[in-house]
This record gives C-alpha cells, sequence and structure tokens, in this order.
C-alpha cells in the first residue's frame, strides 16, 4: 500500500557551527525538500557565527571590538537583539550576567589563544563596568562610552538554536527539536502527541549520564555547567564560566544550573547568570524572576544533588515536564 501525503516521516538534520554541531529533528511531509531545508538551517547558524563569534577576527562582533571607544558602529539585526537581550539579562541579574568579559575570556584560555600570565593578571586588575552600563544604541548603531570586549559565549548557541527554530517554524513544520551542545529547543508534539524528551546530564567529566528527564513542548534549555570546558591552574580545575567582579573563572559555584524558559537565548543567558550567582542567591532571584531553573550542587562525597526552583521542578526531581497552555 502506497503511504499517504498526510503521513509524516521522522527527518533528522545536522551540521557544523560554533566549533560544534547542530541538529534538528523533526516530522514532516516525507517527500520535503531536505537538502534544501538544510541549506536553510546552515545558513541560519552560519549567519549568527559570522555576526558574533570571537574566533573569527572579522565578524560583527569583533569589528565592535576593534572600533575606539565614542565611535559609533552599524550592528546587524540579528547581533543587535542578542546584544539588546544579553543586556537587559545583565541589568536584570545585577551584572551576574556580562557580555564585556571578553578580555578575561581571551587571556584565561576560552578563546582562540592560550592563556598568559600577563594577560590573567590584566584581566584581573582591570577597572570593570557591566556592559549595560557602557553601551549605548542609538537606532541600527552602537557606540562603547569605556574600554570594553565583548563575549556572547553565553548566549550566541541559544540565539543559534533559537535561529534554527524559525526556519523550521517558516516552513510550517511545527513539531521540531533543534540542539546545539546542550542548549535545546522543542515545539509541538511527537507524532504519539507526547512531549519531546531531554536529559539532563549529571555534572561528571568523565562520562555522560543522565541526571533527570525533561519532557518539553513549545519551550527551550540550556545548561550552565562546570564539567565541560575548564582549565587547571596549580593542581585546581577552574570553569570556563567567569565571574564579572574578579575577571577570572568562579571559585565557588554549584556544578550546573539547567533553566527552561521561552526561547533558548533567554534560556542560555540565565542559565549562566543563576551560576555566577550561585546556588542561594542565584535560586532567590529566579524566585524572584519567576524562572524555572534546576540547581546541582556537589555533596562531600561528589555526588550531585538537585535542588528546584519554579513550578517546572516543584515535583518528581527525576522527571519533569512543561507544556503550553
Amino acid at each position: 500500500m502506497s503511504r499517504m501525503s498526510t503521513e509524516r516521516t521522522r527527518i533528522a538534520l545536522n551540521g557544523p557551527t560554533m566549533g560544534t554541531r547542530w541538529q534538528a529533528t523533526f516530522f514532516a511531509d516525507p517527500t520535503i525538500d531536505r537538502a534544501a531545508i538544510r541549506a536553510l538551517l546552515q545558513a541560519a547558524v552560519n549567519d549568527v557565527d559570522d555576526q558574533m563569534s570571537t574566533w573569527k577576527p572579522d565578524s560583527d562582533l569583533m569589528r565592535i571590538n576593534a572600533a575606539p571607544v565614542g565611535q559609533w558602529v552599524a550592528v546587524p539585526e540579528h547581533l543587535r537583539y542578542v546584544l539588546r537581550l544579553g543586556l537587559g539579562i545583565g541589568r536584570a541579574s545585577g551584572g551576574a550576567f556580562d557580555i564585556g568579559m571578553g578580555d578575561a575570556v581571551t587571556a584565561w584560555g576560552f578563546g582562540p589563544g592560550d592563556a598568559t600570565p600577563d594577560g590573567i593578571r590584566a584581566a584581573m586588575n582591570a577597572p570593570r563596568h557591566p556592559a549595560h552600563e557602557v553601551l549605548e544604541f542609538d537606532g541600527g548603531h552602537l557606540r562603547k562610552t569605556a574600554p570594553i570586549a565583548l563575549d556572547l559565549n553565553g548566549i550566541a548557541k541559544g540565539y543559534g538554536v533559537d535561529r534554527l527554530t524559525g526556519i523550521l517554524r517558516d516552513h510550517r513544520i511545527a513539531d521540531t527539536l533543534v540542539g546545539i551542545d546542550g542548549e535545546m529547543r522543542a515545539t509541538g508534539l511527537r507524532p504519539d502527541r507526547e512531549a519531546w524528551t531531554i536529559a539532563v546530564e549529571a555534572p561528571d567529566a568523565e562520562r555522560r549520564t543522565p541526571h533527570s528527564i525533561l519532557a518539553l513542548q513549545d519551550a527551550a534549555v540550556a545548561t550552565s555547567g562546570d564539567y565541560r570546558h575548564w582549565v587547571d591552574v596549580q593542581g585546581r580545575r577552574l570553569s570556563h564560566t567567569m565571574d564579572p567582579r574578579r575577571g577570572a573563572p568562579l571559585i565557588a559555584s554549584p556544578a550546573s544550573v539547567t533553566v527552561v524558559a521561552g526561547t533558548c537565548a533567554e534560556a542560555d543567558a540565565w542559565a549562566t547568570a543563576l551560576m555566577v550567582l550561585g546556588a542561594d542567591a542565584g535560586a532567590a532571584l529566579a524566585r524572584q524572576r519567576g524562572l524555572d531553573a534546576l540547581f546541582l550542587v556537589r555533596d562531600d562525597d561528589g555526588t550531585a544533588s538537585g535542588a528546584g526552583v519554579g513550578q517546572l521542578f516543584s515535583g518528581n526531581p527525576a522527571k519533569f515536564s512543561v507544556r503550553s497552555e
């Protein structure tokens, strides 16, 4: 019997981006032009990388970084959106999320080059003002009112996920799960009318194992943790997440923070902000802001225990679900 045109098939596409790979799984008519859709998805994340990368000297972000203080610089639409969102979350988090940590990220070896002692000393001793205090917009232009090096590693991948979702939505593909690394966004449902299931990783650098399972519909999730990217300094492992107060990696933080939000860019940025604030202050701010967040904190024996904030994480600690109303 021939397949009816109303039946849908599972399609999985992927490609390179930002030093890793993007993935998109969705259900659609089997006659859909997969190559064309993949090309559009790849173009979308390429655009994000071209505008926001600190690894590409000619990116739009690096053009802003190179501009003199006080000079107005034209900013393309997608970068402008992410900068404004980052500045807004920076204000709302009291500076815990700060897109102006590019000098520290580079100095500690989390950028294109290796860590340097002179760079580390300079980053830790530099006078610091939160990015939301030293960036000004005028329409499609931006200027810096003080020296600052911008870095969007805490939000760009999340926005890349949102762009992937937007491409599929524009082509009337409603049931999707897309991701870049641990940043994921789900829309619609699987054919069995169940939500998409996503594992929250246990914070273990040696192996990948799930700590809990999320069931998501029309929501995004991002995790910030200390167990995937780090540097070893005098026998101590330091996370890639920067402390804006010190110009250096966090030295006391949760093992990971997972945030569920409406967009992946928001989830990505808030996960970083709450990681910087720590379990207690982060949980307090999450409650104040109405965020859904899961904090994993290591016990003395190295095992991770979870503490959830928000309606989503108030139930069974092994399985959570969120659906649109």
